[in-house]
């Protein structure tokens, strides 16, 4: 695709912007060769891609800070991968095998890293943003001036546990963003269907809390709403909302054709909003790369890429005696 020419000057240094696409590309590379190896038969149940939602977790763990936490749903890699987890130990761990990062007993939808602060992965719709507002409520009680961001999609946002934890977070002014990433489908039905209002995030104001609406195709805009979101958090005003707009490329997972949408609406997408070249334009433009520059961190991503996926092939399959370990109950 040929870059778009812009006049947008971006408010961060050029290495930053080019950590921002390498990190986007690594996500993009990576479920893309989940992709393929689904396709082979190495990865088994479901399995969720993040393509064309790179922008979403990209910018707004460049608004983190360390100790920070972060908790999500099933489409979950983009997040492991963006705070830091070894792209060799998610791959594993989606063909379940015993380098996986919670030793190929997870799967694709049960992941974790306490050392990331990386709380799943959640496999029930909505199960987890009670679980983002309690691992808040820690940080609040401690005062260690953590803040905790909790991913759900525009399907989620229907589930009634969604609003009595909002209650809950208002009341105790907990240090918790609420992501919503509304990528327009909820599995296959669009969010116009599904959804009585257009905009989400106003459901937050039934109970005192503030949000805004986010571009999530560009990626300074979502690390710029959520600076905003973290510091109300960590100024003790309590939780806040961000509603991501943003959009998949693919099915809602490796076994829905997505005959719901065109793929003339798609390519759109592609074309006028994907996040990467967005970037790409901007480092183009602003002279901060060239063309050679940027295929050669294509390059490097896909060696990375490879190199976690020879690694998940070569790991050997758990021990029976695995099945005993882990329990505490």
């Amino acid at each position: 695709m040929a870059a778009r020419k812009t006049t947008k000057k971006p408010n961060v240094s050029a290495e930053e912007l080019k950590a921002y696409y390498r990190e986007m590309l690594l996500i993009r590379r990576f479920e893309e060769k989940a992709g393929q190896l689904y396709g082979m038969g190495l990865i088994g149940g479901f399995c969720h891609l993040y393509i064309g939602q790179e922008a979403v977790v990209v910018g707004l763990e460049a608004a983190a800070k360390e100790g920070d936490k972060r908790i999500t749903s099933y489409r979950d890699h983009g997040h492991m991968l963006a705070c830091g987890m070894e792209p060799g130990g998610v791959m594993a761990e989606l063909t379940g095998r015993e380098g996986g990062l919670s030793k190929g007993k997870g799967g694709s939808m049960h992941m974790f890293s306490k050392e990331k602060h990386f709380y799943g992965g959640h496999g029930i719709v909505g199960a987890q943003v009670p679980l983002g507002a309690g691992l808040a409520f820690a940080d609040k009680y401690k005062e260690n001036g953590g803040v905790t961001f909790t991913y759900f999609g525009d399907g989620a946002a229907n589930q009634g546990q969604v609003y009595e934890t909002f209650n809950m977070a208002a009341i105790w002014e907990l240090p918790v963003v609420f992501v919503i990433e509304n990528n327009q489908y909820a599995m296959g039905t669009s969010q116009a269907r599904s959804t009585s209002t257009k905009d989400i995030y106003h459901r937050g104001e039934a109970f005192g809390i503030p949000g805004e609406i986010v571009n999530g195709m560009d990626v300074l805009a979502v690390k710029a709403a959520g600076e905003k979101a973290v510091a109300h958090c960590r100024a003790g005003k309590g939780p806040y909302i961000l509603e991501v707009k943003t959009y998949r490329y693919r099915g809602h997972s490796m076994s829905d054709p997505a005959k719901y949408r065109t793929r003339e609406e798609v390519q759109k997408v592609r074309e006028q909003s994907d996040p990467i070249e967005h970037v790409r334009e901007l480092l183009l433009t602003g002279k901060h790369a060239t063309e050679d520059d940027l295929k050669a961190i294509d390059k490097e991503i896909k060696e990375v890429v490879n190199q976690a996926a020879e690694f998940s092939k070569e790991s050997p399959e758990p021990s029976l005696d695995e099945l005993w370990t882990d329990i505490y109950a």
